[in-house]
């Protein structure tokens, strides 16, 4: 394309992002209550329908269309994850551990949320910048207005899964420790941080690469690490 023509921007009609609503719905009603990315797909939800409501109710966002086609991009890759052969590193600890009865909700929500937040949201910022013809610095302001969305809903998750301290004086240290060092306003900080590193890389096919697989791994260590099992059942 030829320098100052800009491309034109495909829009996002609002069934596209009522069906990422429904297809987590649908993946939510097959799962069992126990299974850890059921705990994850149960927060993400939360998140897409509050996004989906400030979408159609409007004034909230400055650019709708944009921020609409980002998060069909976003919730993609955690829907291609379930679905591929091999997923990326960051999302395997999740699906590996899934069922792992020494593993506790809330440290299974946190994960997911670590592995979209800090790994698949970089990947589709540029993505969207890619398919808007625009430059991440243009969708700064919606992206930290969905910050407090996903504050709001981080809460939510932690208050709502926190087990009761009460006769798990043994567990509550160590996970209270564990949780504590994650936090979702350091990991859009640091999102963000990759999707800025990420776009200057991206005439650098090979060097966007290694950057982009190194996110990754680094990403599913941190996941793998807030799967340490502290539940009842851990040592088992």
């Amino acid at each position: 394309m030829a320098p100052g023509v800009a491309p034109a921007v495909p829009a996002v009609p609002a069934d596209e992002v009522a069906a990422i609503v429904a297809r987590l719905r649908t993946l939510l009603a097959a799962l069992p209550p126990q299974d850890g990315v059921a705990a994850f797909a149960t927060a993400y939800l939360t998140v897409t329908e509050s996004l989906a409501a400030h979408l159609a109710a409007g004034g909230f966002f400055k650019n709708p269309v944009e921020v609409a086609r980002l998060d069909v991009l976003f919730a993609g890759r955690f829907l291609d994850a379930l679905a591929a052969r091999r997923a990326p590193a960051c999302w395997r600890p999740l699906l590996q551990l899934r069922l792992h009865p020494g593993v506790l909700p809330v440290q299974f929500a946190l994960c997911g949320m670590n592995a979209h937040i800090e790994h698949d949201l970089p990947l589709a910022v540029v993505d969207a910048c890619v398919v808007l013809g625009c430059s991440p610095d243009e969708l700064s302001g919606d992206f930290h207005r969905v910050n407090d969305l996903l504050a709001q809903v981080e809460e939510q998750v932690r208050d709502r899964l926190m087990p009761v301290v009460d006769g798990e004086l043994a567990v509550a240290e160590p996970l209270l420790h564990l949780l504590s060092a994650w936090s979702i306003d350091r990991a859009r900080d640091a999102a963000w941080a990759s999707a800025v590193t990420l776009w200057e890389l991206r005439d650098r096919p090979e060097a966007y690469r290694v950057a982009a697989d190194a996110l990754d791994d680094a990403t599913g260590l941190v996941s793998r690490c807030l799967l340490t099992p502290l539940g009842p059942h851990g040592s088992g």
